[in-house]
C-alpha cells in the first residue's frame, strides 16, 4: 500500500503533458504575436439570466521582431495573411491558462480558405499560447444589455504548423 501510495505521488508531481502541443509530425513554420480583442455578447440563458458569450476574436499578426502588422485573426476563427492566404480553424485541444482572466491556450487544425495560396497555404495546425486577458467579464450582462457586444483586449503567441515535409 506504501509502494502505492508513493507512486501515485510521484507521478502526480510529475509535469502533465500540455495538450495544445501538436504532434512530433508537425513543424513549426511562422510564430506570430497576435493583439487585439475578444468580443463577447450578452446573451439571455436557458435557465434564466444573461452570460456573455464568446463571439469572435479581432486582433492584428504582428512579426515578432519587427512588431510590422503581416496577418490579421477575425472571425471563423480565421487567421489571414497579407499576401491574402487564409485558413480557418477547428479547435481539437484547449487548456486553461493559468490566469483566471486570460483565454485558454488552443490547438486547431486547419484548412486553407478561398483561392489565394501563400504563406498560409500549408498551415495544418495552429496554437494559442501565452495568453493574456481577454477573458470574459464575470459582470455587467443583464437584461438591460442584451444581445450588447463587449470587446475585452488580449494578447497571445500563434505558431502555425505544417506536416513534416511541407515546411
Amino acid at each position: 500500500m506504501k509502494l502505492f501510495l508513493l507512486a501515485a505521488l510521484f507521478f502526480a508531481a510529475l509535469p502533465q503533458a500540455d495538450p495544445t502541443l501538436p504532434p512530433a509530425s508537425a513543424q513549426p513554420i511562422l510564430t506570430v504575436d497576435g493583439l487585439g480583442v475578444q468580443i463577447y455578447r450578452c446573451t439571455p440563458q436557458p435557465g434564466g439570466g444573461f452570460q456573455w458569450v464568446y463571439d469572435s476574436p479581432d486582433a492584428k499578426l504582428l512579426d515578432r521582431s519587427t512588431h510590422e502588422q503581416v496577418g490579421l485573426h477575425s472571425a471563423g476563427p480565421t487567421w489571414t495573411w497579407n499576401d491574402g492566404s487564409a485558413i480557418t480553424g477547428k479547435v481539437i485541444q484547449s487548456k486553461p491558462s493559468s490566469d483566471p482572466a486570460a483565454i485558454p491556450w488552443l490547438l486547431l487544425e486547419t484548412r486553407p480558405t478561398g483561392e489565394r495560396q501563400g504563406v498560409l497555404s500549408k498551415v495544418t495546425m495552429v496554437r494559442r499560447s501565452d495568453t493574456q486577458a481577454g477573458a470574459a467579464p464575470k459582470y455587467g450582462c443583464d437584461a438591460d444589455r442584451a444581445y450588447n457586444l463587449i470587446r475585452v483586449p488580449y494578447a497571445a503567441v500563434y505558431t502555425f504548423y505544417a506536416e513534416s515535409g511541407h515546411e
